[in-house]
């Protein structure tokens, strides 16, 4: 949700999940994509900060193009993240801290 003013506006979210990483994406080649694969457990959001880039979960393609909406993307969902405009710059919340085995 938005709220605007005189003074510009303050967007806020409600997470289903307690925050314990965060890591962000930019300047991916063109062509490139990243993710491709699915947690066991990890929960995240995804939000375009910048820019625009698509998010494939399982096969169902979601643009994200603006900092007022994100992306929940559930454990064992398969993400790809494709056509990254040259300026994208995407912000990943994420319920867990890495671990590698968590990835299927």
């Amino acid at each position: 949700m938005t709220y605007p003013d005189h003074r510009g506006g303050l967007t806020v979210c409600e997470l289903p999940f307690d925050v314990k990483r965060a890591f962000w994406i930019e300047n991916v080649p063109p062509g490139e994509t990243r993710g491709g694969h699915a947690m066991k457990t990890c929960r995240m959001v995804m939000v375009a900060l910048r820019g625009r880039l698509d998010v494939v979960v399982d096969e169902e393609r979601h643009r994200l193009d603006s900092p007022r909406t994100g992306l929940y993307v559930k454990p064992t969902a398969r993400r790809t993240l494709e056509n990254f405009s040259p300026d994208a710059l995407c912000l990943v919340l994420a319920s867990e801290h890495f671990d590698e085995d968590d990835y299927t």
